[in-house]
């Protein structure tokens, strides 16, 4: 593979002053096992992050349930002061009950509690991009989500927060979304074998809103498969390579934060943005 720098690869959403590098980084496997508690080894943690800045990353994913806020405490002990042109997006919606268990939480005044506890724990006066988590733990449910936007708009107002995004949405809950404030990014479970949101990626394209796959490797349960493997072999890269690489052509506005507790993992999924797959490539992945 080419020598690649992130920066080379850009994506700027309508409504948007950020300018976000393709390859981003997703911190979530920086907490605890399951997501809670503290790392087992925080000084890893923390070269991670350091490591993935270094290498040009620009994009970097968290929320304050992961943890619950281990990560963004670990973003802020890592990076802050943060260097310019470096942006943290995080997510509301949801937290954590003392038994692990993920729970909805998108009343007006939790939102509001979330806002500012990302606020504190990543040490900053105002938020970057924050994504409205839409309940659902299986995908999206299609609720209203009205109510919830409509919070994020005054904290917006507020200068709280910057950007407003989405995450675990259908098409009909981004278009209620647009109707209250301006989305500049939908962040839904996708990957090279989940391609359920493929209709709402090539709405949102045509809107210049940036697509976030989460799981893009697959997520707890990493992607296999005998033909990406064979392809991997070709190219000389290995499987969790090519699947990023396909997710980065599979169209302009698709922004990869593929999370890892590992340095060398971080290194080879920066190095993934240097793939080209051919066209016999694409077919056969695109096949499966």
């Amino acid at each position: 593979m080419n020598t690649y720098s992130p920066s080379s690869d850009q994506f700027t959403p309508a409504h948007c002053d950020l300018h976000f590098n393709r390859v981003g980084y997703g911190a979530m496997q920086l907490a605890g096992p399951h997501v809670w508690g503290p790392p087992k080894d925080r000084a890893g943690a923390l070269g991670v992050l350091r490591e993935a800045v270094a290498l040009g990353i620009n994009h970097i994913d968290t929320a304050d349930f992961y943890g619950p806020h281990v990560t963004n405490e670990l973003i802020r002990e890592a990076l802050h002061p943060y260097r310019d042109g470096l942006t943290i997006v995080t997510k509301v919606g949801f937290v954590r009950g003392a038994d692990q268990s993920w729970m909805p939480a998108a009343a007006p005044q939790q939102l509001r509690d979330a806002v500012h506890s990302n606020l504190r724990n990543l040490g900053l006066d105002a938020l970057d991009v924050v994504n409205f988590r839409a309940p659902g733990l299986d995908g999206a449910d299609g609720s209203s989500i009205g109510e919830a936007l409509a919070v994020l708009a005054e904290l917006k107002k507020e200068g709280l927060v910057r950007h407003v995004g989405l995450s675990n949405v259908d098409a009909r809950q981004v278009a209620e979304a647009q109707r209250i404030t301006p989305i500049v990014c939908v962040q839904n479970h996708y990957n090279l074998v989940h391609r359920g949101d493929d209709a709402l990626i090539d709405t949102l394209a045509a809107q210049a809103i940036a697509y976030v796959p989460f799981f893009p490797l697959g997520g707890f349960t990493p992607l296999q498969s005998s033909t990406l493997n064979e392809v991997a072999a070709a190219m000389q890269a290995s499987p969790m390579q090519v699947a990023l690489a396909w997710l980065l052509q599979r169209s302009p506005n698709l922004l990869v934060i593929p999370g890892t507790s590992s340095v060398a993992h971080v290194r080879q999924n920066v190095a993934a943005g240097a793939l080209v797959l051919d066209a016999a490539a694409l077919a056969a992945l695109n096949a499966l």
